[in-house]
């Protein structure tokens, strides 16, 4: 394919990515998140592949695309279609490019990599290999939320694969990702007794205070050393300066390193929960280890050597490292197959206003995606 064909698909990709990044699909905008499925589901109908709409009730619908041909597909790719930005934000700035970048939200984390997959797959099928049957995609729309609704969905065909690349965005030199650290996400409700803080504060019970206590408890639970980190990020609670708090809550975030420290922390964190400091107060906790610890080894190894020797034969040198946030590779590494993440398009600043992408990432990312699916198809066979 010449150079020329592949700018004429690149201006084609731009088209796509811009009319699905002027589409709202925060990940509470369940419509808007759904309106992105229909129109990747119809893209892929196009292309001749079979599109399973799993139908959600609390978030946008995710999908299963196979090709009808398909039998038992050995590679999962997964995208996720949500975004973290909130209702409003298209509105306000909508899709824009220059020369070099295009941004907008959720331009880069990870629009483009849908459409980059999307165009791996045509390319695939262009050339006249039938390695796009060996593969399976799920596109879910929770994952900037932990995949709460969908990680059952992502193990039920993990556990059918062997292989799995997250197409999740890249940094501008490209690095792959082969380790993340785990996470998780809890909720605590805490519900006290108001009264008049002047007339009569002995009949009241404060959930605030109740709050301050578990905040420098759980906040406890940190051991930077050990990878280990609590985050209480978000407080409320209250109805006026001169009451007496019936009631206040927390968000609160966790990360580690390693399955047990994921075991500890979430007993340590029901532990704190389980019981009151402050008599006449109620505690009601929701939440727990969202993401289990994407860990390097042996498998993840092989991959890497296959999906860096295919980037050398495209004329770059790919390396490779760990991050500190989770990503939907972190559940299919945790199911034990082989997981290679962030063979989306290469960008920047996520989930800021300043997002953007590196436009002329999209052609050598989408020819890496097919020649790995192609390269592990023909090892297989």
């Amino acid at each position: 394919m010449s150079s020329k064909d592949w700018k004429q698909k690149e201006a084609a990709m731009l088209l796509l990515i811009e009319e699905i990044v002027n589409i709202e699909s925060g990940t509470f905008v369940k419509s808007g998140v759904d309106l992105v499925a229909a129109k990747l589901g119809s893209l892929y109908k196009e292309i001749g592949f079979q599109v399973d709409v799993q139908e959600q009730k609390e978030r946008g619908n995710n999908l299963v695309i196979t090709h009808p041909e398909a039998q038992h597909p050995e590679i999962l790719i997964i995208a996720h279609m949500d975004t973290v930005f909130p209702a409003g934000t298209v509105a306000e700035r909508p899709f824009s490019r220059d020369e070099k970048y295009a941004y907008g939200p959720g331009v880069f984390d990870m629009k483009a990599s849908q459409i980059t997959t999307l165009y791996a797959i045509k390319y695939l099928q262009e050339k006249g290999s039938d390695s796009y049957k060996n593969v399976r995609i799920i596109l879910n729309s929770d994952e900037e939320v932990g995949s709460v609704h969908s990680r059952s969905l992502i193990e039920q065909y993990a556990e059918l694969s062997k292989y799995a690349l997250i197409v999740e965005p890249c940094d501008e030199d490209g690095t792959l990702v082969t380790g993340r650290r785990g996470g998780g996400k809890y909720y605590l409700t805490v519900t006290g007794v108001a009264a008049h803080s002047g007339a009569e504060p002995e009949k009241g019970r404060s959930a605030i205070a109740e709050l301050a206590h578990k905040i420098i408890k759980l906040h406890a639970l940190t051991d930077a050393e050990a990878g280990v980190h609590v985050n209480v990020g978000v407080i409320g609670g209250g109805t006026s300066s001169n009451t007496i708090a019936p009631h206040a809550f927390a968000n609160i975030d966790v990360r580690m390193e390693t399955k047990a420290q994921a075991e500890e922390l979430d007993r340590s964190i029901r532990e704190i929960c389980s019981r009151v400091d402050v008599v006449g107060t109620s505690l009601e906790l929701q939440g727990g280890i969202t993401r289990p610890p994407m860990i390097k080894n042996e498998l993840t190894e092989e991959l890497l050597s296959i999906v860096q020797e295919e980037a050398l034969k495209l004329g770059e040198k790919l390396h490779d490292k760990k991050v500190g946030s989770g990503s939907d590779g972190n559940i299919t590494s945790s199911v034990g197959i082989a997981t290679i993440d962030a063979l989306g398009p290469k960008g920047g600043k996520a989930h800021s206003k300043d997002e953007y992408l590196v436009i002329e990432s999209l052609v050598p990312r989408t020819k890496l995606l097919a020649h790995v699916i192609e390269r592990l198809t023909n090892r297989e066979q």
